[in-house]
């Protein structure tokens, strides 16, 4: 899946080999455009509009997935397009939620267990950071292991090599895009380790003790955090070609060696394709009409 200023493309390989596409237009809301132009408030309200339109993408990737062309099931009882779009987006944002209370909160509860034998805040505030980012690389790296995500993340490096051979200049050919880093500074997974980091640093400002405080706190600084770790993501993009500056993106591309994988060069096509695909309907919007919408 790509994006660009007004549309996002997204590339499938069928079962018969051939490639499909879905489109979905960006339009812009007038109080969305107008949030995006306020620091750390735009973070959140990116994010929240990132886990709408994945899940809407992952969707059509989901039911087209492993089934011949011509063959989806057409239900005539389907919901309203309107229902569609508000019940994928919502489940999209909800499951993001729900991930981010997760590793949240449990880690307070496991420091906690400790606080017998580490009682100070600042012992806390960095148990709980331990234990976030135990959980954190953990639950990546044993979902990486299952066939369907290890193939989702050879897509997600397939992707970034993409992004890093048009920003070198270079023709998008398999051969090209191969030699590429499957690792990029603007990533969404380098947000999810900078929440970490900067969550670190936002608690000390908050009081640890009583639990029930520490919890309360914790949720109430969810957005905050996004807000902040958004910020830092787009500051360390920007300082990635100042030599002494760039190592501070470092901790978000060593956590992309978990979420991405080396692709295969048919999976390098799908990715080219759409891209390529991108680049079209940005020119011509005309051709969006020709390819799948929700």
């Amino acid at each position: 899946m790509f994006a660009g200023k007004e549309h996002m493309v997204t590339a499938i390989r069928r079962n018969d080999n051939s490639i499909d596409y879905f489109h979905v237009e960006k339009k812009k809301k007038p109080l969305y455009q107008k949030l995006k132009k306020i620091p750390f408030v735009r973070g959140v309200v990116a994010l929240i509009e990132s886990a709408g339109f994945g899940s809407r993408h992952l969707q059509f990737a989901s039911e087209r997935y492993d089934v011949t062309p011509g063959e989806e099931e057409e239900n005539s009882e389907e919901p309203s397009k309107l229902q569609m779009i508000l019940g994928v987006a919502v489940v999209g944002v909800l499951s993001f939620l729900f991930g981010k209370f997760v590793f949240t909160l449990v880690p307070v509860f496991l420091a906690d267990l400790f606080s017998n034998w580490v009682p100070n805040k600042t012992g806390q505030i960095f148990l709980e950071t331990a234990f976030k980012l135990i959980l954190l690389l953990g639950y990546l790296q044993l979902i990486a292991m299952t066939p369907i995500i290890k193939r989702v993340f050879q897509y997600h490096g397939a992707e970034h090599k993409v992004i890093n051979c048009h920003e070198a200049g270079l023709e998008l050919t398999v051969e090209n895009v191969q030699k590429q880093s499957r690792l990029h500074y603007r990533c969404g997974s380098s947000f999810i380790l900078f929440t970490v980091i900067v969550g670190m640093f936002v608690y000390f400002f908050v009081p640890t003790d009583p639990l029930w405080l520490r919890v309360v706190n914790r949720i109430l600084l969810i957005p905050v955090v996004l807000g902040i770790s958004f910020e830092v993501l787009q500051a360390t993009n920007a300082l990635r070609n100042v030599p002494v500056l760039r190592f501070l993106g470092y901790p978000g591309l060593w956590l992309q060696l978990l979420t991405t994988k080396e692709p295969k060069d048919d999976q390098v096509e799908v990715a080219i394709a759409s891209f390529n695909k991108l680049h079209e309907v940005e020119k011509h919007p005309e051709v969006a009409a020709t390819l799948h919408h929700d």
